[in-house]
């Protein structure tokens, strides 16, 4: 069919994944191409129906009217590659996937947010996008870190969204830098490595590199937790503790495990913020190493090769 993009029309092909023979057709293409050569690792793109002008109703599937079934697609794609794997004999199954439905965590969901831009508006959305989608059941998340769409990385206010994104990365269940940097090269994006933005952020998001590997013990016993309790890793303050009424109001801080509580910078030159402190437990200061009451409102600093987060103790 004919997809009607804003862009130009483009050519597109979509299966129907709720099919069970669709689905096993497609994953023995993927298997024939990509597992028999030891590829064990998928990145399930584009994995809904993206068609222009969005009108689901008009689609029909082997379970029923689009308007009914096209949200589930996604879920069902990646049933069909886990169930897959699991038939060849792999026990430990990753799908990173643009999109997820209620119960995609079953099937090895790794959820990224999708080809965002490059802003800090972007950024505040993305902090909300991961505790949302944390608390509906689906604990492996993660962004574009800088965004996808844009950035060009000589560019002195694109370099301070990108390293505050890193901070924001650091502190996300997953951590990955993607994105279609400016200016392109062909049909592809411009340099996007660690040591593409210039020296300055290149030693900050070193350093933010080694301290995700300093938690890597933590965030696996995180991870681990979510997998025996479904208790996301990325969550809203009130999930655990629900008896301050304060951590009902907070947007742009979260709890990164149950002992480390997380306040990101998002907004473009800022170097302080607000931060709530829950009630019923001592804050450590990560960075300062000063120790706070709960239950209060604080300001801290945060220069920009700092993000701020606390321990509880």
């Amino acid at each position: 069919f004919i997809d009607h993009r804003p862009e130009g029309p483009v050519h597109m092909y979509y299966y129907d994944a709720t099919n069970p023979d669709a689905g096993r057709y497609v994953w023995e293409k993927a298997r024939e191409g990509y597992y028999r050569h030891g590829i064990k690792t998928w990145w399930l793109d584009a994995c809904e129906p993206e068609i222009y002008p969005i009108t689901p109703e008009n689609l029909r599937y082997y379970l029923g009217n689009g308007e009914l079934v096209t949200n589930i697609y996604p879920m069902i794609n990646n049933k069909a590659f886990y169930e897959g794997m699991k038939e060849a004999g792999e026990d430990e199954i990753i799908l990173l996937t643009r999109s997820a439905w209620a119960g995609s965590q079953r099937y090895g969901a790794l959820v990224w947010s999708g080809d965002i831009p490059s802003t800090f508006e972007s950024l505040r959305t993305q902090v909300k996008a991961g505790l949302n989608i944390s608390m509906s059941g689906i604990p492996w998340w993660n962004t574009d870190i800088g965004g996808f769409h844009g950035g060009d990385p000589e560019d002195p206010e694109f370099r301070e969204l990108l390293i505050r994104w890193f901070q924001f990365g650091v502190f996300s269940p997953v951590m990955r830098l993607h994105g279609h940097r400016k200016p392109a090269i062909g049909v592809t994006g411009g340099p996007n490595e660690a040591w593409s933005f210039g020296e300055e952020a290149y030693r900050i998001i070193m350093g933010l590199l080694e301290l995700r590997e300093q938690l890597r013990p933590y965030i696996l016993d995180q991870m681990r937790e979510a997998h025996h309790t479904g208790a996301p890793v990325m969550r809203p303050l009130f999930f655990d503790f629900p008896d301050d009424e304060q951590c009902y109001k907070p947007e742009d801080q979260y709890m990164f495990g149950s002992q480390i509580m997380v306040a990101p910078v998002l907004e473009k030159e800022k170097r302080s913020r607000s931060v709530y402190l829950p009630a019923g437990s001592k804050w450590r200061e990560a960075n300062t190493g000063t120790v706070h009451r709960g239950g209060v409102w604080i300001q801290v600093n945060a220069p920009l090769d700092m993000i701020p987060y606390f321990y509880r103790e």
